[in-house]
């Protein structure tokens, strides 16, 4: 168990490294380091005021951020567009231009505003907003744009000579090998994780029934097991394909960005791409943390079983049951938080301010609490159903005219199957009185009529008799915890003399012992000669009149 837990380890450090950077927000400081964090960076608003709104946003080249621009939401998408291209037409120029060909890039003023050339072509304007988005004057602002542009431009053109493009391209092979290993070691870990646990539980001894001290415990807690195990092998499977997703797209994404021809990709796959990836990162972090949570209940619920604190001797048939309601209903709120969690981390990285989301939500909850009492109300009395055991899965139970086996119980309704496979939802607040017919023990109440002229002292030992064999059997014994008892005549009635019979079974077993006992009943007293009676009528008739019936012409009696 414990290696289970550890193999989870690297994969979960991946994903919440993963999540971080998906869901948080990366501050204006950082703007400077990864390109990866910047470019999941999008325009954002420096001014409040809606009549005069500004934008900022970046000028690329070959994927790499060169400067900022401001202007008015109106005017920054054709300002940007304008540049960009301007930016691209001087770029492709200058890399046609000779090996050693400098750049030059000029300010000259125009209406006592800095206009930058580049290799005598013009570029932009600087405006103020301009030099009010980096705090400078805008003599100072376009010194900046300028240096940015002879650095950048020159490290362009450098990239794209043939040396620097084997040297990128040797590292892009040591890349793709680094990725094959690496995928390898995990593909080869991932196998070997679950070849050891295909039979995680065939190297223990099985345990002799007669010598257990709690024969029913054994079932429970291998069944637990099995749960738990299933759920850590669907989480670690969920991780190791996050983990060689990552290592493959991580990889090429690195590789991308190694060539300015391939660099520009990076750019649209994360406008593309990065919203879905953070909601991908989310809802697979969601499905794993449920998972895991499964098996620590699972987990939990095992140790206190084997720790031998909710066993004793009555109660073996009855924990099984009652382990598969608390299971499932504290699973369900466990997932309805995960859920709610999630939901929360989805808003928040699509950038949604969840705060007033939040405080609308506490009023809408004041006013859903007022109108939905009904379902607190089903809620409370659910949950004081599961705390004191009244029912649980698999009990038969009776709840008013209708009864069944409980299929489903959560902490707002109680699904039922009755013997015609009708399926029967009765909400937890209608529930007043319920007959738990399977709670701890079951009784078999037989009545047997016997003929008013049979020898009842011999049917009484006969029937004696048959209680005793079938307590005896080891077909039936486990299932009979009691001797049968004949409790004698119960009463008369039309059909004869009827004898009470009542016999402690297993929950859930009565029918089954019932149905027994009536066949071995019926072939006793077919030898004995004892007959079992059937409802029967005297009629006395006084009136000598009606004795005499008319006849016709023919003289036959109608």
């Amino acid at each position: 168990m414990r290696f289970q837990f550890l193999a989870l380890a690297l994969p979960a450090v991946g994903i919440a490294s993963s999540m971080a950077i998906a869901v948080v927000s990366v501050p204006k400081a950082t703007a400077q380091i990864p390109l990866l964090t910047q470019l999941l960076q999008s325009p954002s608003s420096v001014s409040n005021d809606a009549n005069n709104r500004l934008v900022t946003g970046w000028i690329y080249l070959d994927g790499r951020r060169l400067f900022q621009i401001a202007a008015s939401k109106s005017n920054f998408p054709e300002r940007s567009e304008d540049i960009q291209k301007k930016l691209q037409k001087i770029a492709q120029n200058y890399f046609h231009s000779p090996a050693k060909t400098p750049v030059r890039v000029d300010i000259r003023q125009v209406n006592e505003l800095p206009v930058i050339y580049v290799n005598d072509q013009y570029l932009m304007t600087v405006t103020s907003e301009d030099a009010g988005l980096r705090e400078v004057d805008i003599s100072t602002s376009a010194n900046q744009v300028k240096e940015s542009l002879q650095e950048d431009l020159q490290q362009a053109k450098q990239e794209r000579q043939t040396p620097f493009l084997i040297d990128q391209g040797k590292i892009a092979a040591g890349i793709g090998l680094t990725m094959i290993v690496i995928s390898w070691g995990v593909y080869s870990w991932q196998r070997r994780s679950k070849n050891d646990a295909i039979y995680p539980f065939a190297s223990q001894p099985r345990s002799d029934s007669l010598n257990s001290p709690t024969p029913a415990a054994q079932p429970i807690t291998t069944q637990l097991n099995q749960q738990q195990h299933r759920h850590i092998q669907e989480a670690k499977r969920r991780l190791f394909q996050l983990t060689q997703t990552g290592i493959w797209g991580g990889g090429s994404f690195i590789i991308l960005g190694l060539f300015p021809y391939t660099r520009p990709f990076q750019v649209g796959i994360l406008t593309a791409a990065q919203f879905p990836l953070r909601l991908g990162v989310v809802f697979l972090g969601t499905y794993v943390a449920i998972r895991l949570i499964y098996a620590l209940i699972d987990r939990f619920t095992t140790t206190l079983i084997s720790s031998g604190a909710l066993l004793t001797p009555e109660s073996s048939e009855r924990l099984q049951l009652r382990v598969s309601t608390f299971s499932g209903v504290t699973k369900s709120i466990a997932t309805f938080m995960c859920v709610g969690v999630g939901f929360l981390l989805a808003l928040v990285s699509l950038g949604i301010d969840i705060v007033p989301l939040l405080a609308g939500a506490s009023l809408v909850g004041v006013a859903v609490s007022l109108a939905s009492q009904n379902l607190i109300k089903d809620a409370i009395n659910g949950f004081l159903i599961i705390l004191e055991d009244q029912y649980a899965l698999g009990d038969v139970i009776t709840v008013g005219n209708v009864g069944g086996l409980v299929e489903n119980l959560n902490l707002r309704m109680t699904q039922v199957r009755d013997s015609e496979g009708r399926l029967i939802t009765i909400p937890n607040g209608e529930i007043k009185v319920v007959a738990n017919l399977s709670s701890r023990w079951s009784r078999a109440d037989l009545t047997i009529p016997i003929a008013y002229q049979a020898d009842i002292e011999k049917a009484l030992k006969l029937i004696e008799s048959i209680g005793l064999e079938m307590d005896k059997d080891p077909q039936w014994e486990r299932q009979i915890l009691e001797t049968p008892q004949v409790l004698g005549i119960d009463q008369f009635g039309d059909r004869g003399l009827i004898i009470r019979v009542w016999i402690k079974t297993q929950p859930l077993k009565q029918w089954d012992v019932a149905r027994e006992f009536r066949r071995r009943l019926k072939v006793v007293l077919d030898e004995a000669g004892i007959s079992i009676s059937v409802p029967q009528q005297a009629i006395w008739v006084n009136d000598e009149q009606s004795l005499n019936f008319p006849s016709n012409g023919n003289g036959k009696a109608h």
